[in-house]
């Protein structure tokens, strides 16, 4: 198995992402096949209780209470 294939198959998931918005905003444009994506929109959730972020690819995002990215609903 080729070095390029192995590389290609390691994913990053987004509970990987470290909690800061710039980290966030390189690996949606990467997940979205290099399209950037930004925030449009930062918000308090009563629902959750904390800051989201509103993001131009539809999501909202949020961090948990240990800084790991959630997507919020």
């Amino acid at each position: 198995m080729s070095q390029a294939f192995v590389k290609e198959s390691e994913g990053e998931w987004l509970h990987d992402v470290p909690p800061s918005l710039h980290a966030l905003i390189l690996y949606l444009t990467r997940e979205n096949n290099g399209i950037r994506v930004y925030e449009k929109e930062n918000k308090f959730s009563e629902k959750h209780g904390r800051e989201i972020h509103v993001m131009s690819n539809g999501m909202s995002y949020s961090k948990d209470d240990t800084g790991t990215w959630f997507l919020a609903d």
